[in-house]
């Protein structure tokens, strides 16, 4: 039998949270204020997973093009290409330079 290859296929380890972790996130990550032009970190949460971006959106910077009620769209190069992906504060942190 064919192995299956699903809009969520290989991310068991990504979709968990690590045993300390459990539990809801704090409000901090809720309360951000984010604007036009800001760049984020996307950090795919599994409290809200249907409406977390592709897996392989994970660990990408990008920024904030539009907001769109309580959702974002951000802008991610991904190679030459610009993508869009909208998302929810569940699964964007600032994103802080070095």
């Amino acid at each position: 039998m064919r192995h299956s290859k699903g809009y969520r296929c290989r991310s068991r380890k990504l979709l968990r949270k690590h045993p300390r972790k459990r539990g809801m996130s704090g409000l901090s990550r809720l309360l951000y204020e984010y604007d036009v032009g800001d760049k984020v970190h996307i950090d795919i949460s599994p409290e809200d997973i249907e409406r977390a971006p592709h897996r392989r959106y994970q660990g990408k910077v990008g920024e904030i093009m539009e907001i769109r009620g309580k959702a974002y769209v951000i802008r991610v190069m991904v190679g030459n290409k610009e993508k869009k992906i909208i998302t929810t504060k569940y699964h964007i942190k600032p994103y802080k330079s070095a």
